[in-house]
């Protein structure tokens, strides 16, 4: 099967589907990590605070597909802010992956709290001039922070990555990424805390109609606005199922019937603001 790829600005590209890692115990990642790439996933998104960088790590060594064309991003912790702490958290995060450098580094939450997160940045910027990190961004990112690193520093992120469904669509953070060419990556995109998304009304419908699944009709939907989506599961059917997401083509119409299921109250996972 054959995943689309997007542009970076920076001129490199990511899978638009990958295979999430969050909330995989370190136990079971090499298995789950391995059955996405036999089922076709090249794109894998893990975290230093996910705790299975090794199981993927494993997982990627044994799986014999080549370095360059697999797509690996983990991220930087929040208590490794600090310039010294963010390069040696990146360092340790390719050892325990077996890699010589990765694809796509994140912070993880900007905890604007702490203040610490243009330092952060500043860290990232570091780790891709020195070749570790081939590209940058961030996640978790309220708006006012987003563009203060930018002013700050000059280099935009490649990527945001939110947490992103059709009950929770982050209008103008997505607007604001148009704005500067930053990629728009959803995390939870079937429904992070929202379990009734899979079951709604226009959901099923718009499965049904085309002999798909309800995740596999959400899956489309990010895919059809240029998202870069990553779903997780460690069911070996769901994974496969997740994947063929890419072959389902919604109308017009359908998108914006989906489009319409956007909520105020509709964010399941912690604020970026007070996180």
């Amino acid at each position: 099967m054959s995943i689309a790829s997007l542009p970076f600005h920076d001129g490199r590209s990511i899978p638009q589907l990958g295979y999430g890692v969050f909330k995989v115990e370190p136990d079971i990642a090499a298995d789950v990590t391995a059955q996405a790439l036999a089922a076709g996933y090249r794109h894998i998104d893990t975290a230093k605070a996910y705790d299975n960088e090794e199981g993927v790590g494993r997982a990627i060594a044994e799986s014999g597909i080549a370095r360059e064309d697999l797509f690996v991003t983990t991220k930087l912790w929040n208590d490794a802010h600090a310039f010294d702490d963010a390069i040696a958290a990146c360092e340790a995060s390719l050892e325990r992956l077996g890699l010589d450098y990765l694809d796509l580094y994140l912070v993880h939450w900007a905890v604007p709290a702490q203040g610490r997160y243009v330092e952060a940045w500043k860290a990232l910027i570091a780790l891709q001039e020195r070749g570790l990190v081939r590209s940058i961004g961030v996640s978790n990112f309220p708006r006012p922070q987003l563009e203060e690193i930018i002013e700050v520093t000059g280099v935009v992120p490649a990527i945001h990555q939110i947490e992103l469904h059709p009950y929770f669509q982050q209008r103008d953070l997505r607007a604001l990424h148009a704005e500067h060419g930053i990629l728009t990556q959803g995390w939870g995109p079937l429904g992070q805390g929202k379990s009734d998304l899979l079951e709604n009304e226009v959901v099923t419908s718009i499965a049904a109609a085309h002999g798909a699944t309800p995740a596999q009709a959400v899956l489309a939907w990010h895919l059809a606005h240029g998202f870069v989506t990553i779903p997780k599961s460690v069911t070996s059917w769901r994974i496969v199922e997740n994947l063929a997401a890419a072959e389902l083509q919604l109308t017009a119409e359908e998108i914006a019937a989906i489009d319409g299921l956007d909520r105020e109250d509709g964010r399941g996972g912690s604020d970026p603001a007070t996180k």
